[in-house]
């Protein structure tokens, strides 16, 4: 007898599952590819609309681009760039990206670099003739009236990487712009950062109006008070051993230059300067601020030794090399000497100056700081109050 055999069916069941696990990955995959994909165009869209602290910049070196960059100007000229920038960050609301060090002028630097050779480059000569902004400055004090961050801060790195996402809203390059367009003008107010190219002359030059009192955001005793910690501890050292004191700040060297005319006939752009600023005379002209007997705190960049000794006679003479002590440890540079003397005359009870910097000073001299570079035959005579 014959059997005929079944023939086995294929398990459907199977098939079918493997169907649907195929067919689950494949929709998983596309879900994550299509989520990656969302998640970056969000993420996008929220860095646009995301509320960044503004930044200013203005430069890697205080008056550079320009013609000053190479040269280094003094201490003082330096401020008058940098209070300016600073100035514009007050007013557009930004915080300050600023150079993280200053270039110190050799004439002014009795502890620079003695030695150094010929064939270095730029870079490693301004290295060598510079110091790190923060050892003048205290940037946290400063940042309690103008946001300010280092140029080789790690916030400086995490702005320029987010402005290069942001795109057209990250960065412009400005320059010939007034502070007024930038602030008012949406096309860059709404930016990130602000990079801009400053006048080639000096930075302060952008703040040329600063003759119209309304106009003066940051006072001239500004930074002279921001004074990195140090620098104001050992100032206030000095002022406690001096105790009740007045100061004066002699400005003879590079002020009272002279040259000759055509016809061989000496002439300075001081013409009173060199008489006013000599002990014999300063005798005369501070009698009627600070009585005989007091203690006078004497900063000047007059290098002759035992020049002011005849003040002696009459008052009790202190110089910041009595204090050398305290100072030697500290200073690396004339820089910080100066704004510790400086900070020590703002101390004084009665503070003369060599120039008037505003109508209220006492001076030493009645010739304007700054002139018409008019070249006067210098007047040594003794005026009739003397």
């Amino acid at each position: 007898m014959a059997f005929h055999r079944a023939s086995k069916a294929k398990p459907k069941s199977a098939r079918s599952g493997m169907l649907l696990l195929a067919a689950a990955v494949t929709a998983i995959a596309l879900l994550l590819l299509f989520s990656s994909l969302l998640s970056t165009t969000v993420s996008k869209a929220n860095l646009l609309q995301q509320p960044f602290e503004k930044y200013l910049y203005w430069g890697t070196r205080i008056d550079c681009p320009g013609k000053h960059c190479r040269s280094c100007e003094g201490l003082g000229h330096q401020e008058s760039s940098l209070r300016c920038a600073l100035e514009e960050a007050l007013f557009l609301g930004r915080t300050f990206v600023m150079p993280s060090g200053m270039c110190i002028n050799p004439i002014h630097n009795k502890k620079g670099i003695l030695h150094h050779s010929t064939n270095a480059s730029s870079e490693e000569l301004w290295d060598a003739s510079s110091c790190a902004m923060d050892s003048l400055y205290d940037t946290e004090l400063m940042s309690d009236t103008v946001p300010v961050i280092l140029d080789n801060s790690k916030e400086w790195y995490r702005v320029l990487s987010t402005s290069m996402k942001l795109g057209a809203r990250g960065v412009a390059h400005v320059g010939g712009v007034s502070r007024f367009e930038l602030k008012e003008n949406s096309r860059y107010s709404d930016l990130l950062l602000i990079n801009r190219t400053a006048s080639p002359l000096s930075w302060f030059m952008e703040c040329k109006d600063r003759n119209n009192g309304s106009a003066i955001m940051l006072p001239y005793s500004f930074l002279p008070s921001m004074a990195a910690g140090k620098l104001r501890d050992a100032a206030e050292k000095i002022k406690a051993l001096l105790g009740d004191y007045d100061a004066i700040h002699v400005r003879r060297g590079d002020k009272i230059k002279t040259r000759k005319d055509r016809f061989g006939v000496v002439r300075s752009l001081h013409p009173h300067l060199d008489r006013d600023t000599r002990p014999e005379f300063m005798l005369c002209r501070i009698a009627k601020w600070v009585p005989p007997g007091r203690t006078l705190f004497i900063a000047s960049n007059e290098r002759t030794p035992g020049f002011f000794s005849p003040l002696s006679a009459r008052y009790r003479l202190a110089y910041s090399s009595n204090y050398s002590h305290i100072l030697d440890p500290l200073i690396e540079n004339n820089y910080q000497l100066f704004m510790i003397e400086r900070l020590i005359m703002m101390g004084a009870k009665t503070f003369i100056r060599t120039f008037k910097e505003d109508e209220t000073d006492l001076s030493l001299t009645d010739d304007p700081k700054k002139n018409t570079k008019l070249w006067q035959i210098p007047v040594y005579n003794v005026d009739e109050t003397c």
